[in-house]
Formats: structure tokens, C-alpha cells, sequence
């Protein structure tokens, strides 16, 4: 008896690619650029508040901000004077990019605030941009970009801000690299915000004019204390050059009340305090948050004596770094 054998053939499984991503959320920390020694090359990111950016990749082959949130004065939509939107034409432009990319921002730092608001609006703009990318970036790639945007704000390309904000915690930004320093766990930072509005420019401006060559030699020797003493995790080290003499006294008027705030830190048992980025925020590091609480309270105290209400934060030095917050495809196309 011939028995037929019957062979079934497994049906194919059309396996699907998941679809590339059209969306994505950012943030960015703010920011405590400068750090009193390193002008323009030092910055370490603060944990509080920061910039959400929602970005969507979009055909056409442009940059486009369809919205800006949260912010009490009007920023400008035009892509080549917003920070997050000339470090993605950037991006575009340095990638031959065919398709484009849509913008929306959610401000969470006051504008002239010394705490690097416009820096954290391009931060995490790129840093969502690049998730949506075919191939994506490494985080330090995106710097340069960062630059092109942060020139827009303060007409210079500058690291101190974008660069901690990308690396997260205390890094020194030159032009070409970013390195980050270590910074014991448990020294915190304490930062008062007065309401009030010191624009970058303005501040900058201040500083025009010579400077006497003692002045370079003792600023590069408190860089290097400071360096050496995040490194060695000595805090005598820091205290010791934890002092802005080329930056700060050209500024300190701009500030309101600044001696009195500055002095109220340092009675807290400060590693050093200073104007935080262009101002008119005022910082300073403690080994301990108990002090950098106590020491922020006293600030607070002493920018109310000149009549200005303030915020304040306090956070560990080693704070973080930008964070991708979710990506997908767009609703529509799920």
C-alpha cells in the first residue's frame, strides 16, 4: 500500500522592522557656568530645573520651531536666532541630512538667569534630534553643534554650559574636547536666583577693556587648585582657588546685592562662591548639603535686603546629564 506523505510547508513570517523613530523628548539640566576659575571653559550641571525639547523628524528638509512654552518674553521661532535651532541646522547641515526636524520648546529656566536656559534649549533639542537620526551620535559628537547653537545667545562659541549639560557633572570644555572631572559625591553646590534679568551680551560687554598680567597668572593658578582638588578630592585644595579675580569684579555691579550675597555664602563655610554663568544667579560649593542648604536659605535672605525675591537650589556638583525622555513613531503613523 503506497501511503502519500503530505509535507506541509511552514507559512513564511513576515517579520517586521520596528518603525524608526519620528519623535522624541529631551531635557537638559541647568547650568553654573564659569565656575568662578574657568571663564567661558568650566561648567558643571545642576540638578532643579532645565529645558525640555520635543523634536519630530519631518520631510522636508528644514529646521522649523512650531512652539515655545513656559517662557514670560517672546523668543524668537526663527531657527537661525533660537539657540536649539541653529545647532540643528547645524546637525543638518554637517550630516547632508534629507529630512528636517520640528521643534517644540518647554522653558524651565528664566531667561537671563545665569543658569544657562538658552544652552539647555539647544542641549536637548540636539540630544532628541540625534535619537531620531538612522545612525545616531555619540554624545560627544554633538558638541560642536552645541556651539553653533550657544553662539546665537551670547555671540561666541563656548563651551562651560553645553558641554556639562551633554557629559552631565563638573567638565572643562575647550574648543575640540570635553572632559569630565570627578567631584566627590557628597560636595554639593547651593544657587540663588534673583528675579531679575541680566542678559548674556550685557554682561559680556562688561568685561571689555585690559587686564593686568598678575591678574592671568593668579586665575591660572586657582583653575589649576581647583582642578587638582576635584581630582585628589581635597577640599582644601578648592578653597584655596575657589576665587574669580579677572570675571567677578567686572560683574559684581551688575549683581544686586552681590557683596552681601556672596559674603552670606561664604559665612556658611564655603569652598568659594561666585556669579553663576553671566548672573545674576549666585553660587557657591560646601562639602556637606546641610551647609549648602543653610548657606542657600542666607543668600535667599540677602538678595530679599536689596527688595529681590529668588529661587533657590541646591544639588549635588556632580549633577547629570541630559536625558533622552521617550521616543516612537508619531501617533498617526503607529
Amino acid at each position: 500500500m503506497n501511503a502519500q506523505l503530505h509535507l506541509t510547508q511552514p507559512q513564511e513570517v513576515m517579520k517586521r522592522s520596528p518603525p524608526r523613530a519620528r519623535r522624541a523628548t529631551a531635557f537638559a539640566p541647568a547650568c553654573v557656568g564659569n565656575v568662578a576659575v574657568g571663564f567661558d571653559i568650566l561648567g558643571h550641571s545642576l540638578a532643579g530645573a532645565g529645558d525640555r525639547a520635543e523634536v519630530r523628524r519631518i520631510e522636508e528638509p528644514l529646521v522649523r520651531i512650531a512652539a515655545i512654552h513656559g517662557s514670560l518674553s517672546e523668543l524668537p521661532t526663527d531657527p537661525q536666532r533660537n539657540t536649539a535651532g541653529m545647532a540643528l541646522l547645524a546637525l543638518r547641515k554637517a550630516l547632508g541630512l534629507r529630512h528636517g526636524f520640528e521643534l517644540v520648546l518647554h522653558k524651565g529656566i528664566a531667561l537671563g538667569s545665569g543658569m544657562a536656559g538658552s544652552a539647555a534649549s539647544c542641549v536637548a533639542a540636539l540630544v532628541a534630534a540625534n535619537a531620531l537620526l538612522d545612525k545616531p551620535l555619540p554624545r560627544e559628537a554633538l558638541y560642536s553643534f552645541a556651539l553653533d547653537g550657544e553662539a546665537v545667545a551670547s555671540g561666541s562659541r563656548h563651551g562651560d554650559n553645553v558641554g556639562a549639560q551633554l557629559l552631565g557633572g563638573l567638565v572643562l570644555a575647550t574648543r575640540e574636547r570635553l572632559l569630565r572631572i570627578p567631584v566627590p559625591a557628597a560636595w554639593h553646590c547651593a544657587l540663588v536666583h534673583p528675579h531679575a534679568v541680566l542678559e548674556t551680551r550685557q554682561a559680556r560687554a562688561a568685561l571689555a577693556g585690559d587686564y593686568p598680567l598678575s591678574a592671568f597668572v593668579t586665575q591660572s593658578a586657582n583653575l589649576a587648585l581647583v582642578l587638582a582638588g576635584c581630582y585628589r578630592g581635597e577640599a582644601a585644595l578648592v578653597r584655596e582657588g575657589l576665587r574669580d579675580v579677572l570675571v567677578e569684579p567686572r560683574r559684581a555691579a551688575l549683581v544686586p546685592n552681590f557683596a552681601r550675597v556672596k559674603q552670606a555664602a561664604l559665612d556658611h563655610r564655603a569652598l568659594g562662591a561666585s556669579i553663576s554663568g553671566a548672573g545674576p544667579s549666585v553660587f557657591g560649593w560646601y562639602e556637606q548639603r546641610a551647609d549648602a542648604e543653610a548657606a542657600a536659605r542666607a543668600m535667599a535672605a540677602a538678595f530679599a535686603e536689596g527688595g529681590l525675591p529668588s529661587d533657590t537650589f541646591v544639588a549635588p556638583v556632580d549633577g547629570p546629564a541630559a536625558t533622552l525622555l521617550d521616543s516612537g513613531a508619531d501617533e498617526a503613523q503607529a
